[in-house]
């Protein structure tokens, strides 16, 4: 398969079934997120299962800041870049679905699907200048619903993670933000989301009781500190993903040798890179 060659719609719904499977098995469906096609193919050669992207990490490799200052156009031909680079399934960070309306998120789902990938990460924060932090539980609902009736329409099993930013926005007080969780994950599971993302909380208790009480697969967001896949898997966690963990590492790394060779002129920065013929022979097979 060649970066121009097309995923067929039978491929795609292969994947995405491939995809909706790996949410059930007996270890998590882990995600080390990247952010374009090399480090794509990278994730998928050290044994990834599916590639998922990083809005932060798109935005940034794009010139963009993150919190949808990225057009849909710009998201969705990258995301079309990513699938053509591998074989494992990829599920696409559309932020909060890049625009104001439903209807806006059904044009990102039919957009993400026409490029190949199977899966969206979908989240009730809003980017608005002024405002709350979240959507409505009502209103996120009604966007997930259109996103669900848009893959329909096209016939593909799209896997809808509804992400919620009850803690990681901090929106109200800490005592009611488990309810507050709860409350969002059935509303959006009810309009057609297949799992829920609650980044912002990695503690035993709470993602227990976020396991124990969403009637769906629960995906974790990890960063240094966090307990192990090992440990959240036993409390029975779906999926872990990283975020732009990943991608802020490569640029802090990106910093360090930059700071290195303009200051002290030496190169001890880039021992450890992997080599020339190591990362052209991940895309020979595709030129």
């Amino acid at each position: 398969m060649s970066n121009e060659t097309p995923t067929t719609l039978a491929t795609q719904i292969e994947r995405a079934r491939t995809f909706r499977d790996l949410h059930t098995g007996e270890r998590p469906l882990v995600l080390p997120n990247a952010w374009d096609p090399a480090s794509a193919r990278i994730v998928e050669e050290a044994g990834a299962a599916a590639v998922a992207t990083t809005s932060a990490g798109v935005g940034w490799g794009l010139g963009f800041g993150d919190g949808e200052r990225l057009s849909r156009e710009r998201a969705v031909e990258l995301i079309a870049r990513v699938v053509a680079t591998v074989d494992v399934p990829v599920t696409a960070d559309v932020e909060a679905g890049y625009g104001e309306s439903a209807e806006d998120v059904a044009a990102t789902v039919r957009g993400v699907l026409g490029a190949g990938a199977v899966g969206i990460n979908l989240e009730d924060a809003s980017h608005a200048s002024e405002g709350p932090a979240v959507r409505s539980t009502e209103e996120n609902a009604a966007r997930i619903a259109a996103a669900r009736q848009a893959a329909d329409e096209v016939g593909v099993p799209l896997f809808i993670n509804a992400r919620t930013d009850v803690y990681l926005a901090s929106v109200g007080e800490p005592e009611t933000r488990l309810s507050e969780t709860l409350e969002r994950a059935a509303a959006y599971v009810a309009a057609g989301a297949d799992g829920v993302f609650v980044p912002g909380v990695v503690d035993f208790e709470t993602v227990t009781a976020l396991v124990k009480g969403i009637a769906a697969p629960l995906n974790v967001m990890v960063w240094p500190g966090a307990p192990s896949v090992e440990e959240f898997a036993e409390l029975g966690v779906a999926r872990i993903s990283v975020g732009a963990a990943i991608a802020q590492s490569v640029h802090a790394l990106t910093r360090r040798a930059a700071r290195e060779v303009l200051t002290s002129g030496t190169y001890t920065s880039f021992t450890d890179g992997l080599s020339y013929p190591e990362l052209n022979g991940l895309f020979e097979r595709r030129s």
